[in-house]
């Protein structure tokens, strides 16, 4: 009887479809996915897509990393070694332990690419009937001729060298950057269509040769002339990047004993470091404080590391011959008020002048163009960009690389090279007033640097020019990671040869690494957005693309909370 009054538990179920209830008209915001741009893209001088590089790194598709590298820069194994990575400084990952060591991921692919022998991509538009002559083989006359064939543009370089490669060949040592790691990748620049034609230096005569020949000429000659002390006694100290070139030959002599390195940037810290491992004892003598100095500083803790002296706030004064060496003069300076250049200036102490011997003493304060015409007059019909000039008329002359960028670094050459094929693309098939409007639009985040991708309207062109940050990374889905070791040999063993002092990544720290990118303002399929989707309105079609279901999504917002890496936005419906 108690047991026949129990309720009747009963439950609606309906049969009915609830798709003709389109809730999406309850909405009046809307997600949408909106690429942004990564910091560490914006930083790079040549324009890299960082983040999408170590997001298909992280998969172990090295090859299609490798492709997007060379999509905007053709020397990845070579950028590996030398670049001064501005990018990690900008990486959002700092602020929650430390920056991804993009330029060991970088040479790491750089070098599977290598081991691949794999090909630079051809040309990705149709053949413009225009040809270009480049003055110098350097980095950015390299540079400027794989990215004009890259935009159907004939490219020939005549180098005055023996061998083409620039301040690559004969300014950076091997223990940086092995020579067949350059060879490797200068020939896959010429299997893609450029011309290089060596030991043939160019006059001023022959240049106007070259404009009637051409379409255009762009003039990428670099600094060769070493930059004087006008100090008594100079005819005495001995050129260093005369030296540097000298050891790359096999033509330097061996120099042991006490010497002297005078200047404080990446020269006198290359010619140093290379005096060690000819078994010198070197001393880099600086007119101001140490961390005043323009040299790299990753590159001035291993000299100091293998044992290069750095004595600063010393200025030389006079050299004069001493027995079987040398005696430097210096005067004790100090440190003033910060100057013009945003760097601490050095004045004279109130010392009396100190004198320092040494077996030989070597300059290595930098370098000037070597010619006046190979650097920009100030002739009319002249577009001055940020890394490159093109004068239109009478003939079209372009400039670039060292003598026209404010910061001298192989990046940076690279992308003034880039700029100048862009900006001469523009000038060919636009005129002279179309080409600032294309180099805006191909800006990366605020620029100065440049995408190719961009300019051939793929797929970097419908990301938007706003730079993801740190507080719109959702943290939440990032565990604390520590940084990978870069490998290297230990200090004394470096400083024993010329073999590189630093190696290349093994695959399992690389992937790993590549794994800690926030891959910032990019989608990288974590599909979060369709995991917590409440109306589960997020579609995704065959090619992984996905797309919001708006006739039914009612604009809660979730997805767009729950994108761990800035890549979707809400917005306001319109009427």
């Amino acid at each position: 009887m108690i047991a026949s009054l129990r309720p009747t538990l009963l439950f609606p179920v309906t049969r009915t479809s609830t798709e003709a209830n389109r809730t999406g008209s309850w909405r009046f915001v809307r997600p949408v996915y909106r690429f942004k741009t990564a910091p560490c893209s914006a930083a790079c001088p040549a324009g890299i897509d960082i983040p999408t590089v170590e997001m298909l790194a992280s998969r172990g598709q090295l090859y299609d990393a490798w492709a997007h590298i060379c999509r905007e820069n053709p020397f990845p194994a070579v950028c590996g070694r030398v670049c001064f990575h501005p990018c990690e400084n900008a990486c959002n990952r700092a602020e929650l332990d430390a920056s991804i060591a993009i330029n060991a991921l970088e040479r790491y692919i750089g070098d599977a690419g290598l081991m691949a022998h794999s090909p630079l991509a051809a040309p990705e538009v149709a053949p413009l009937q225009r040809r270009v002559a480049i003055v110098g083989a350097g980095p950015a006359g390299l540079a400027a001729g794989y990215f004009l064939t890259q935009l159907g543009i004939a490219a020939e370089i005549f180098e005055s060298s023996e061998e083409p490669g620039g301040v690559l060949r004969w300014g950076i040592p091997s223990y940086r950057l092995p020579k067949s790691v350059l060879a490797a990748e200068i020939a896959r620049i010429e299997k893609a269509g450029v011309g290089i034609h060596c030991g043939r230096a160019i006059t001023p005569d022959a240049l106007n040769e070259l404009a009637a020949r051409y379409d255009a000429v762009l003039v990428g000659a670099g600094l060769a002339a070493t930059l004087r002390l006008n100090i008594s006694g100079e005819a005495s100290i001995v050129d260093g990047l005369a030296f540097l070139r000298d050891v790359q030959t096999g033509s330097a002599p061996v120099v042991s004993g006490e010497v002297a390195v005078i200047g404080g940037g990446n020269t006198a810290i290359d010619v140093a470091r290379t005096l060690l491992r000819q078994g010198a004892r070197p001393t880099i003598v600086y007119r101001r404080r140490r961390q005043d100095m323009p040299a790299f500083g990753h590159e001035i803790a291993a000299a100091e590391a293998e044992g290069v002296r750095i004595v600063e706030l010393m200025a030389p004064v006079s050299v004069a011959a001493d027995g079987d060496g040398v005696r430097l003069e210096v005067q004790p300076m100090t440190a003033a008020e910060v100057g013009s250049d945003g760097r601490v200036r050095a004045v004279p102490a109130k010392q009396p002048p100190q004198t320092l011997r040494f077996n030989r003493v070597f300059s290595g304060i930098g370098a000037e163009v070597a010619e006046p015409w190979h650097r920009p007059g100030d002739e009319a019909d002249t577009i001055r960009l940020s890394h490159c000039v093109i004068r239109c008329a009478p003939h079209a002359m372009g400039y670039i690389g060292d003598p026209v960028t404010a910061e001298n670094s192989v990046a940076h050459a690279i992308g003034s090279g880039k700029q100048a094929a862009i900006a001469l693309h523009a000038l060919f098939t636009g005129g002279p007033e179309a080409v600032l409007p294309a180099v805006e639009r191909c800006r990366v985040g605020p620029g100065p640097a440049l995408s190719l991708e961009i300019y051939l309207n793929g797929e970097r062109s419908h990301r938007t020019s706003r730079m993801v940050t740190f507080a719109d990374i959702n943290t939440d889905y990032f565990s604390r990671a520590a940084r990978c070791v870069i490998p290297a040999l230990a200090p004394a063993a470096a400083a024993a040869g010329f073999q590189e002092a630093v190696t290349t990544l093994r695959p399992r720290e690389a992937l790993a690494e590549a794994a800690r990118c926030f891959n910032c303002g990019i989608c990288n399929d974590c599909d979060n957005c369709r995991i917590f989707c409440p109306e589960q309105t997020i579609l995704v079609d065959a090619g992984g693309r996905r797309s919001v279901d708006l006739d039914y999504c009612k604009g809660c917002g979730i997805c767009t909370v729950e994108c761990p890496r800035c890549a979707m936005d809400m917005e306001e419906e319109s009427a």
